[in-house]
């Protein structure tokens, strides 16, 4: 059984968390503890969302999930929970202008302030562009790319009056490349990407931190029907230096480290976590 956040925190001292024999922890250990933070995580009752938060809240931060099924989320929590984390729940529209601001400030007002924020939530619809309906372009670019910007602004404007924050912007491996059938999706995510350097240039001067993590191709229920086509998953495996899927919790370092202080000088940037894939034809 993995020990809770409070067993791996217990003890801490006026530099970072002690060790076991009393001992004052490494700086490289300190540089990562996000003890006293709170981050909200958007699109986490499940999937990628759900273990980034898993991995910040291990990490030390106190989590707000967010989605837009109350009873997804509250299962996220109870599950959360489980590990010893301090989680809340936030359930709100993230495509919506409106609900997100009165989410956030509902936070901000109720729950705390917002000291990381993932931008997470997305969805992918796939059809060949030639046939793909302009009602279901609008859908995924509000939901892949309005809310970035719809959640990004009122977190930021919160972030900025504080003078310090991190934003974590989920772009993808299709912000760098096409595929058959998905060219909206890699539309989104290129959009997505050139955003996270746009609020780097305007908010970096307010001491916020705004980067992005790029994933590759990673088991989850977006994925699903690629994970249970034969002929793609042996594509997919071939194409992979490291020669599989990714597993979500290979996420998480990659959160945590844009979330920390030891990225405070990271800006503007896009990790990607992709087994290798664009470092190879």
């Amino acid at each position: 059984m993995l020990p809770s956040r409070h067993e791996r925190n217990r003890g801490s001292g006026p530099h970072g968390p002690r060790s076991a024999e009393g001992r004052e922890a490494p700086v490289s250990t300190a540089l990562f503890d996000l003890s006293g933070r709170r981050a909200l995580v958007t699109g986490s009752s499940q999937g990628i969302g759900l273990s980034l938060a898993l991995g910040l809240g291990r990490a030390g931060a106190a989590i707000v999930l967010n989605g837009r099924d109350p009873v997804k989320l509250d299962g996220a929590v109870a599950e959360l929970r489980k590990e010893g984390l301090t989680v809340e729940a936030a359930a709100f529209d993230v495509s919506d202008a409106g609900a997100v601001k009165a989410g956030v400030d509902r936070i901000e007002a109720e729950i705390g302030a917002i000291d990381i924020l993932v931008n997470n939530a997305g969805i992918q619809r796939r059809a060949p562009l030639e046939d793909y309906p302009v009602e279901t372009w609008h859908e995924l670019m509000r939901i892949n790319l309005d809310s970035v910007f719809y959640v990004g602004q009122a977190v930021a404007r919160h972030m900025i009056a504080r003078k310090r924050g991190k934003i974590i912007n989920i772009a993808s491996l299709q912000s760098e490349a096409a595929r058959y059938s998905i060219a909206p999706y890699t539309a989104s995510k290129g959009a997505v990407k050139n955003l996270t350097k746009g609020m780097c240039t305007d908010w970096a001067r307010h001491g916020l931190q705004v980067n992005g993590i790029g994933p590759g191709y990673f088991a989850t229920p977006l994925n699903q029907a690629l994970i249970e086509n034969p002929e793609f998953d042996a594509w997919l495996k071939n194409r992979t230096p490291a020669g599989r899927w990714g597993r979500v919790e290979e996420l998480q370092g990659a959160a945590i480290f844009l979330a920390s202080a030891a990225s405070d000088f990271v800006n503007g940037q896009i990790l990607y976590v992709d087994g290798g894939v664009l470092a190879t034809l």
